[in-house]
C-alpha cells in the first residue's frame, strides 16, 4: 500500500482552530516536521484541509 509523506511547511498561528487540531491529529507540531501516513481516504481529507500548511509527496 503507499504511504504518503506529509511535511509542515507554514505555522498554525492564526489559523482556524480545527485546521490546528488537524495538524496535530496528523502527528504535525512544527514547522519541518514530518509524518509517514498510509494513504487512506481519511488522511487524504486531513490534508486537503490544511494544504496551505503542508505538502505532501507519495513514498513506497
Amino acid at each position: 500500500m503507499a504511504r504518503l509523506k506529509v511535511v509542515q511547511k507554514k505555522s498554525a498561528i492564526g489559523t482556524k482552530p480545527q485546521h490546528r487540531e488537524t495538524l496535530r491529529s496528523l502527528g504535525l507540531k512544527r514547522i519541518g516536521d514530518i509524518v509517514v501516513k498510509e494513504d487512506r481516504p481519511e488522511i487524504r481529507g486531513m490534508v486537503k484541509a490544511v494544504d496551505h500548511l503542508v505538502t505532501v509527496e507519495e513514498v513506497d
